[in-house]
């Protein structure tokens, strides 16, 4: 049997039974479940580095986005308010949209 030692989506324990399978799992205390979001964070963006196509970026952006509003309330937050949040600082610093990239910025004007 393989060891995943993971945080698993809410619906894959019922994909292992209707299976027939069985499996050994945690439902972990709100401490530990951050930290596993964290993990799965890092794998995942990982994984949509590694994309080689459109449809597999755009899966792996949306188990990112799944992540993102699953850590929300462990922040005493809801995904209007990050998007509040997401919108005023596109409003004062601008979006990503563009491809800026910075080199450097010089102190002074000598």
């Amino acid at each position: 049997m393989p060891i995943y030692n993971k945080l698993v989506r809410d619906g894959i324990p019922k994909i292992i039974e209707l299976d027939n399978k069985k499996y050994t799992m945690n439902v972990l205390d709100t401490a530990q479940h951050e930290v596993a979001i964290k993990r799965k964070l890092e794998e995942e963006l990982k994984e949509y580095q590694q994309a080689s196509s459109n449809e597999e970026a755009i899966e792996e952006l949306a188990d990112l986005l799944e992540l993102i509003y699953a850590v929300l309330p462990l922040h005493n937050s809801t995904i209007e308010e990050l998007e509040k949040v997401r919108l005023a600082k596109r409003e004062k610093r601008g979006g990503f949209d563009k491809g800026y990239y910075l080199i450097e910025v010089k102190d002074d004007y000598v």
